[in-house]
């Protein structure tokens, strides 16, 4: 059995990766209709009764555990949550950390969940951009007056801690919109399930991603600096096949993968960190296990 968030944050701090992530879901209804994008046959892969711990408050456990290793969503379902209060709690998870947040954000999937939170599901691909926007806005240190199309600030109002730099911003999801929210931001984190990963499909979405950054006018260093991170599910006890694959995967763009943790007994992170790292190190320079 897996340890607890913390203890797990901790040993991969030890061992040598160099991020971890959590996921967001607030609650999941007892049965769905809503289709899940990230499976062949749109059904979720896991029970719907698991039980999900609330994303930002873990970070807020694990910055007080480790010390270097960086700490991210993938990602945080942000058109739920009001925005100035997500900016607040981001910039806090951030200072504890020491600046080691990473926001992965995404439109959701899940209509029953917005529902149960009053949210506006069908408008949730504007809602995420306005969402963006204030919470930058915030990170500054003051914000408002605003006048969005889906929230009002009066202002002018305090919001501190102010992040030095802000927080990185990654954009999840699959689709073109999505992909143009990533080149406006610091870039694209994509899921993929190993067993039907194709390096044709990363290296099209990188694509697409750099289009809708030059139509934007962003100068060849902004789109090289964007990263492309790819998470792989399924990939527990299964490192040696993502190892193998970290040179097609750099060479269709992508700059970081996420795996998950074989915790069946202690040694299991350990051997994926030191397996992973030495992959990287063959393939290509700057490679990152996360």
């Amino acid at each position: 059995m897996a340890p607890g968030p913390v203890r797990l944050a901790a040993r991969l701090d030890e061992v040598g990766f160099d991020s971890l992530w959590v996921s967001d879901h607030v609650v999941f209804p007892h049965e769905t209709t809503s289709r899940y994008p990230f499976a062949a046959d749109g059904k979720v892969t896991w029970p719907l009764d698991d039980a999900y711990l609330e994303p930002l408050v873990v970070l807020g456990a694990v910055a007080a555990a480790t010390t270097r290793i960086a700490i991210g969503t993938s990602v945080l379902i942000a058109p739920m949550r009001n925005p100035v209060l997500l900016a607040k709690q981001a910039a806090t998870i951030d200072a504890l950390s020491g600046g080691r947040l990473v926001l992965g954000v995404g439109a959701g999937w899940l209509r029953e969940e917005f529902e149960a939170l009053d949210a506006d599901f069908d408008a949730r691909g504007e809602v995420l951009d306005e969402w963006i926007s204030i919470a930058r806005e915030c990170w500054t240190g003051s914000a408002g007056p605003l006048e969005g199309r889906h929230y009002r600030l009066p202002g002018p109002i305090y919001s501190r801690p102010a992040p030095e730099g802000g927080i990185p911003i990654l954009i999840g999801g699959m689709s073109r919109r999505a992909l143009r929210r990533a080149a406006a931001a610091n870039g694209w984190l994509g899921q993929y399930a190993l067993e039907t990963m194709s390096e044709r499909d990363v290296a099209a979405a990188v694509g697409v991603m750099r289009r809708e950054g030059e139509e934007t006018g962003l100068s060849p260093a902004s789109l090289d600096a964007l990263r492309v991170v790819v998470r792989i599910t399924g990939a527990a006890g299964r490192v040696e096949a993502v190892s193998s694959r970290l040179g097609t995967l750099a060479d269709a763009g992508a700059t970081e993968v996420i795996v998950d943790v074989d915790w069946s007994d202690e040694a299991g992170p350990m051997r994926a960190a030191d397996m992973l790292r030495a992959a990287a190190a063959r393939h290509y320079t700057g490679g990152s296990c996360k």
